[in-house]
């Protein structure tokens, strides 16, 4: 099964205001910028996946990630993550009908394409599935087999409302880095620990990144 993935990303300058500690203001666009670089990189490389759809109305960030190969998706409903995921998904449904759909979260830096294949290989055993955040508060994908709508319940606490709505949750081990996603300096220490793909990289070198 080769799955499409929607992977939502909001403007850069409104981008990680939680790693105020870490990285000035002038810098926190770049980095949401390339962590998106790098989940987009090695989704598009991963065995399981068939195309990525980026929803953002950015518009470096949708020239950066189309030179990448995703499809750019304008948030037309412009109404939140949810309401991004659930448009992206309609529009990748309209050129592939039966296509499983898997949202994924556009801040896992280091991102391994083995270990996303090994999430969604599990994945399609369910209608519905979610996998945690490494926090195991939130989630940082969900998919929804060829008979089934995505139901995103994207937010605070989403790993307990994804999980009522009736959505598997992926209980694996071996895949930190698609649990990893970045929102403050502790996360970045432990994404950088696990080896960040180019484009953070390149960014995060030289920031202090406090200790836990």
């Amino acid at each position: 099964m080769q799955w499409s993935l929607v992977i939502p990303l909001k403007p850069l300058t409104r981008a990680k205001s939680r790693l105020a500690d870490t990285a000035a203001d002038g810098v926190r666009p770049g980095l949401a910028l390339a962590f998106a670089q790098d989940t987009v990189a090695a989704a598009l490389t991963c065995t399981a996946v068939a195309d990525v759809a980026v929803v953002t109305d950015d518009e470096l960030a949708a020239r950066e990630l189309a030179a990448l190969g995703a499809r750019i998706v304008p948030d037309a409903p412009a109404s939140g993550l949810n309401a991004a995921l659930t448009h992206g998904a309609a529009v990748v449904r309209a050129v592939r009908r039966r296509t499983p759909v898997a949202a994924l979260n556009a801040d896992l830096p280091a991102l391994r394409p083995a270990e996303l294949a090994a999430v969604l290989g599990a994945a399609a055993e369910f209608s519905r599935a979610f996998l945690a955040d490494a926090a195991e508060l939130g989630t940082t994908l969900l998919t929804a087999g060829p008979e089934e709508e995505l139901q995103p319940e994207f937010g605070i606490d989403s790993r307990f409302r994804h999980r009522a709505s009736g959505a598997e949750e992926l209980r694996l081990a071996g895949v930190d880095s698609v649990r990893q996603d970045v929102d403050t300096g502790d996360d970045l220490r432990a994404a950088l620990a696990l080896g960040v793909g180019p484009y953070t990289a390149a960014v995060s070198a030289g920031l202090l990144i406090p200790d836990s």
